[in-house]
């Protein structure tokens, strides 16, 4: 295993990095107070030009679509057709870097859950769902969303879904209530990827599909934005949304009907590690933060970083960030050489060790702060909340480390 930079992923990592100065940490501010402004005016879930007036830029830096790896439906798009045909291991680093600020990624059109969406489409959509779908959603014109987790069941185990996707003549007509569903709160949000059972008598894993629905289908109700630790993420959301009586043509069906849960494997996999990649930035930043802090404030009559505990953390957290990254960069590297199924243990241990990792670490750089790091001064208390939040995303820690476990256990199954 070979973890060095690629030339060109360097040379990306640099351009990235001089985006971010020029236009992303001096925009922080900004940010906020265009929520805050939009919120007084009552147009609260209105696309912020703060991050719209940015694409055009990346675009034109050629930092866009870096997440789509070459050939994920088997064909080559290193020509651009789709993105720039980055392979895993060297998208890893740039994720890395957007993920200092938890809204960058959407300025580069690299943002949960349309990368993906997007992955999804290409890898197991028809020619007529790329041309109605894929490629707006590549071009940044809309957004989209995927609908899985349940309020009445234990969505953690997936086969505990009970909406439904019946069969009627052309059409599926599809019944459910859905909760926690990211980026449905955002009006540019045009299309969802939804799961629900076809055949709740097939077997456990064969039960499950997933359709197209167009967000303005008749029969598709957002009833409210959720919201996490005090923050609606608006314009973005996490909403809870019914489904009645929603008719669709049978064609928006993907890949065919029980096969939910062998796209939610292909899907699942990018979508999980492209999280690890963004945490580590959030991390790395975090620590940045608290190393800055505590030079720069003197308690008990020397600077807090000469404080024993203080470095303490500090070592303890250059230690973990870096050992986060390396597992990240091994599952990376598997899931190029060998797909996501065989990376599946890695893909699953990185998703319990970097969002703990980035928990503990926004944590201490909270601490070093004192009172301010919880308020609006400093980002690390919405940081906290998104980190602590992908413990929950594409499946909680429990489920993870038991299936960790199960493949631990079964290299020793035989003896």
């Amino acid at each position: 295993m070979d973890f060095d930079y690629s030339p060109r992923t360097r040379e990306l990592q640099a351009r990235l990095t001089a985006f971010m100065d020029r236009h992303i940490y001096p925009a922080e501010a900004a940010y906020w107070a265009e929520i805050e402004a939009n919120t007084r005016a009552g147009k609260r879930w209105t696309p912020l030009q703060v991050i719209e007036q940015l694409k055009p830029k990346a675009r034109d830096e050629g930092l866009w679509n870096l997440f789509l790896p070459d050939s994920a439906d088997g064909v080559s798009h290193t020509a651009g057709n789709y993105g720039a045909g980055l392979s895993n291991q060297e998208y890893a680093p740039l994720a890395e870097i957007m993920g200092r600020v938890p809204w960058a990624s959407e300025v580069f059109n690299c943002s949960a859950p349309d990368t993906g969406n997007m992955e999804t489409i290409v890898r197991y959509g028809s020619a007529e769902h790329k041309k109605r779908w894929l490629e707006p959603l590549l071009r940044g014109e809309i957004r989209s969303a995927f609908v899985m987790t349940e309020p009445d069941v234990a969505s953690s185990d997936a086969t505990n879904i009970e909406s439904r996707i019946e069969r009627q003549g052309d059409d599926y007509v599809i019944n459910g209530r859905k909760w926690w569903i990211s980026g449905a709160g955002d009006p540019r949000c045009a299309v969802y990827i939804f799961m629900g059972k076809t055949d709740p008598e097939a077997p456990r894993h064969s039960q499950q599909s997933m359709i197209l629905i167009p967000s303005d289908a008749p029969g598709v109700e957002v009833l409210r934005p959720l919201s996490v630790f005090g923050y609606d993420d608006a314009p973005h959301g996490h909403c809870e949304i019914t489904f009645t009586n929603v008719r669709v043509p049978a064609s928006n069906l993907m890949l065919g009907e029980g096969r939910g849960f062998e796209i939610a494997q292909g899907r699942l996999g990018p979508g999980r590690i492209h999280h690890c990649m963004r945490l580590i930035g959030l991390a790395e930043r975090s620590l940045e933060l608290m190393c800055r802090r505590t030079s720069a404030r003197v308690a008990f009559g020397r600077p807090v970083a000469d404080q024993g505990v203080t470095r303490e953390r500090i070592a303890e957290a250059r230690c973990r960030i870096d050992m986060a990254r390396l597992l990240t960069l091994k599952a990376a590297w598997m899931m190029d050489v060998a797909g996501n199924k065989a990376a599946k243990s890695e893909i699953a241990m990185i998703k319990v060790v970097a969002p703990n990792l980035a928990c503990q670490v926004i944590d201490w750089a909270i601490q070093a702060h004192g009172a301010a790091g919880m308020c609006e001064d400093f980002p690390l208390a919405y940081f906290y909340t998104v980190a602590r939040t992908l413990r929950f995303a594409d499946g909680p820690d429990e489920v993870h480390r038991n299936a960790i476990a199960k493949l631990e256990l079964g290299k020793y199954a035989a003896a």
